[in-house]
């Protein structure tokens, strides 16, 4: 009996303390069914990453399709952009600021601006009308000859996209839902996965959350693979793997880090100075919107007509260069001041892939100063410097550029790139880019322009 009663306590501790009854199945059914906040968030999460990926790879299609007509265009008509592109500049901005004010620029501004109210933001920075918006005035700036990109337009199409879906099944939208959301339109838009959840951490997230980051990981891989079930596997600028020895990298990254750093800074003083202070030249222009416009339309026209080059993202010109094609010297600047004018203009459209071309000229010129290097990867370089001088995201940089163009063998020589043009960046621009944009987008009512 002595060993007995041990036993007998032991045996009772390991029974169930509570019966599974039908009231506990009640409750269960309740916190966790598909009835239950938790369900339906999450549903909402896994509807909603699906959407993006289909959402992001239509929206590309589009873009590309209007690229394609106004290269056309353009070459059938060589002179006729003088007078069409300014035209289209004015009327762009005149719809966007009557129909839709905050559909105006990349998109990612409104995505960091949402963050602060999310579930306001559905009916004003991410609401269905504002990126529906976006999209059909984005791909009329690249009808029109705009140095833009799709990416960040394709950022806040996927933040409304997870807005609309929450507000479907009635749940509460979270700032991290929104940021999952933006990130998994990077990855759809470049097939870059890793990057859009660096993205996500470095650019629209103010901290690291762990909570945060896995929602990115969830959304980013459902959106990342219904995006290559559609368009394929595929590598946005070609398999390049470039490569550089070590003691050549340790001349040229620092060389090309100060340069295309520095010149990602001016870019971005540029476009705050002309967004964020208040003289006589950009007094004028703010009450002058369409005429500041056509301004803009012209310059861009100018530099497509006699360059040939300029016109739309520059991914053609990029890749030409990534893979060893001998470009102008004056490519890069004339590049940087057509995304310039575009962007100041006032109209919807993203400068990520515009940069990678401006990024591929300041690799096209570091060229000229190390001509015994492989070309290949001094151009990589130079990419990795200028998009990590504008967008003051390094890691975003060295990861898009080694998922984009296949050259991990590079990542050395990126990431030394990539921290030095950060803090060469800073030199030229204290603030971040698109958190000095975001000030911007007030959260306002629907139709009123802040």
């Amino acid at each position: 009996m002595v060993v007995v009663q041990p036993m007998a306590g032991i045996f009772r501790h390991l029974r169930p303390a509570r019966r599974w009854t039908p009231a506990r199945y009640r409750a269960l059914l309740r916190a966790r069914g598909p009835r239950s906040v938790q369900f339906r968030t999450r549903a909402a999460i896994l509807v909603g990453a699906i959407l993006v990926g289909i959402v992001a790879t239509l929206f590309a299609q589009a873009a590309d399709w209007a690229a394609a007509m106004f290269d056309r265009y353009a070459t059938t008509w060589h002179w006729l952009p003088l007078a069409t592109t300014p035209l289209m500049f004015m009327a762009l901005v005149w719809i966007t600021r009557r129909y839709a004010p905050l559909a105006r620029g990349s998109g990612i501004p409104q995505v960091i601006a949402a963050q602060a109210n999310p579930n306001d933001a559905t009916k004003t920075l991410i609401s269905i009308r504002t990126v529906a918006a976006k999209a059909v005035l984005t791909i009329g700036a690249v009808l029109g000859g705009a140095s833009v990109g799709r990416e960040g337009p394709t950022v806040q199409l996927a933040a409304a996209v997870m807005g609309f879906t929450h507000r479907i099944v009635r749940v509460p939208l979270r700032g991290g839902v929104v940021i999952a959301g933006g990130a998994a339109g990077v990855a759809a838009a470049f097939n870059t996965p890793l990057a859009g959840l660096l993205f996500a951490i470095e650019e629209l997230a103010s901290a690291y959350e762990q909570r945060v980051t896995l929602l990115v990981l969830a959304a980013i891989v459902i959106a990342g693979m219904v995006a290559q079930s559609v368009q394929g596997d595929y590598i946005y600028f070609g398999a390049i793997d470039a490569h550089m020895p070590l003691l050549s990298a340790l001349i040229v990254a620092p060389v090309a880090g100060i340069l295309g750093g520095m010149a990602g800074g001016l870019f971005s003083r540029i476009l705050l100075g002309m967004a964020l202070s208040r003289n006589r030249l950009t007094l004028w222009c703010r009450a002058n919107p369409i005429k500041f416009a056509g301004i803009c339309g012209g310059i861009v026209a100018l530099l497509g007509v006699f360059t040939g080059l300029t016109w739309g993202t520059g991914y053609s010109s990029a890749r030409a260069m990534i893979v060893g094609v001998d470009a102008p010297l004056w490519f890069g600047p004339a590049k940087m001041a057509a995304t310039a004018a575009t962007a100041i203009a006032g109209l919807p459209g993203g400068i990520f892939a515009p940069s990678l071309a401006v990024g591929a000229g300041v690799g096209n010129l570091l060229r000229e100063v190390f001509p015994s290097e492989p070309a290949s990867a001094i151009v990589i370089l130079g990419m990795v410097a200028y998009f990590a001088g504008v967008v003051r995201a390094p890691l975003t940089a060295v990861i898009i550029l080694s998922e984009t163009t296949a050259s991990r063998g590079l990542m050395l020589p990126m990431f030394a790139t990539a921290f030095i043009a950060d803090a060469a960046s800073q030199w030229v621009c204290r603030e971040k880019l698109y958190h000095g944009l975001s000030k911007t987008f007030a959260m306002t009512e629907p139709n009123k322009t802040p």
